[in-house]
């Protein structure tokens, strides 16, 4: 059986690569615009803010999606809230929020979940969490197309944006929750403890061989797509967790398109 057989009869790794593929494609996508406004650390250290609605969620015995988006969107609030009140740095703020969230989660997650909250499983993602995913991370997207022009004109000048009737606040807001939404997805994909890395890698690697915005974006999407969809069928492959191979297939592509830009030079 050749691997286009084995993916469409399998239906747990049909729905996984389907999921890795949007997934992915929304978290480079988002990544594209954290790495230009210098936050690429950001979704890293939100992925661990969802830990203690993971938690709570599978005590309670509900979707851990349900859960991560719950402690990611008050994570969020509080992020944009505090920023507007102080001059501390966003990045400052994200680190204490997700340094008492992965405390809260630790004290509030037993032992046998722990590991599932940290960890994930995407070969456990059901048809209906499947179509949830891929929804979503459609929404995404298509809301970033839709203010990415702002947002990048904020990274610019923002004194100029807001002299343009743009309200960088809102759209700092907005921004911050769609990469909670990215985020809270892709716990399955590439799990808790390394999903930062489908949002900076891919984007990184785009910025090596993009040469505008807009392309930039697009292959950020393209990168981080191919880094899901490659390390889910390594993982398949070689019998081992998606989420680690997941990072590698993204290093990968780093690495691949940092040596083509050196040979460009």
């Amino acid at each position: 059986m050749n691997i286009m057989e084995n993916i469409l009869t399998n239906q747990t790794l049909f729905i996984s690569l389907v999921v890795g593929l949007f997934v992915g494609a929304a978290s480079g996508y988002l990544g594209s615009v954290m790495v230009l406004k210098r936050l690429a650390l950001v979704g890293d250290a939100l992925s661990h803010v969802a830990l203690p609605g993971i938690g709570i969620a599978l005590l309670l015995e509900i979707n851990p999606f349900v859960g991560a988006f719950a402690a990611l969107f008050i994570g969020t609030l509080l992020v944009w809230g505090i920023e507007r009140i102080t001059t501390v740095p966003v990045e400052a703020i994200v680190g204490i929020i997700f340094s008492v969230s992965l405390a809260v989660g630790l004290l509030v997650t037993p032992e046998p979940e722990l590991l599932e909250a940290l960890f994930g499983d995407i070969s456990a993602v059901s048809p209906i969490d499947g179509i949830l995913a891929v929804a979503l991370s459609v929404l995404v997207v298509a809301a970033m197309m839709a203010i990415k022009r702002k947002m990048l004109l904020g990274i610019v000048s923002e004194d100029f944006a807001k002299a343009q009737n743009i309200k960088i606040g809102v759209l700092n807001l907005l921004f911050l929750i769609l990469v909670a939404i990215v985020v809270a997805l892709g716990v399955k994909v590439v799990v808790t403890l390394l999903m930062g890395s489908l949002v900076i890698i891919p984007a990184a690697a785009s910025k090596n061989i993009a040469r505008s915005f807009s392309t930039y974006g697009i292959l950020s999407l393209i990168l981080g797509a191919i880094s899901a969809v490659g390390g889910i069928l390594a993982a398949g492959w070689l019998n081992f967790a998606p989420g680690p191979l997941v990072v590698l297939a993204s290093a990968a592509i780093f690495l691949a398109t940092f040596a083509f830009r050196s040979g460009r030079a």
